[in-house]
C-alpha cells in the first residue's frame, strides 16, 4: 500500500468519526505524537500512550461537529486539516477549534504525528 492508499484511508476514517480506528489501523509501535503545547502530552511516545492521549482527549471533550479535509500529499508526509465544535467538560467552554495534522508515513505505518493549531 503506498502513502497515497494509507493517507486517503487514514482520511476517509477520520471523517467516517473513526479517528481511533485510524489510529488503530495505522499507528507504528514506535509512533511520535507531538501537540503544539507545553506540558505532559506535548510529546507522546508509542502507540499505547498515543492512544491513551487520544482516549484522555474524547473523554474529556464532547463533539457536536468535525471536519476533515485532506489528505494532502508530499513524498512520504500528508497532511489533515481538521475543525471541530467542542465543549470542554471540565469548565464548560465551547469551543471551535482548527488544526493539521502532519504524518510521517514509514514501512506502511505513521510513525509520527505533529499538530499545529
Amino acid at each position: 500500500m503506498g502513502i497515497k492508499d494509507i493517507a486517503e484511508d487514514f482520511a476517509a476514517l477520520c471523517k467516517a468519526g473513526q479517528h481511533e480506528e485510524a489510529g488503530a489501523r495505522y499507528w507504528a509501535e514506535e509512533v511520535v505524537s507531538r501537540e503544539a503545547m507545553e506540558g505532559p502530552m506535548a510529546e507522546m511516545r508509542g502507540v499505547a500512550a498515543v492512544r491513551e492521549k487520544s482516549a484522555w482527549w474524547f473523554a474529556n471533550h464532547e463533539v457536536h461537529s468535525a471536519t476533515t479535509e485532506g489528505p494532502f500529499v508530499h513524498g512520504d508526509q500528508f497532511a489533515l486539516r481538521f475543525e471541530m465544535d467542542v465543549t470542554a467538560k471540565q469548565t464548560g467552554q465551547r469551543l471551535q477549534m482548527a488544526e493539521i495534522g502532519l504524518y510521517t508515513v514509514k514501512d506502511g505505518k505513521v510513525v509520527e504525528e505533529r499538530f499545529f493549531y
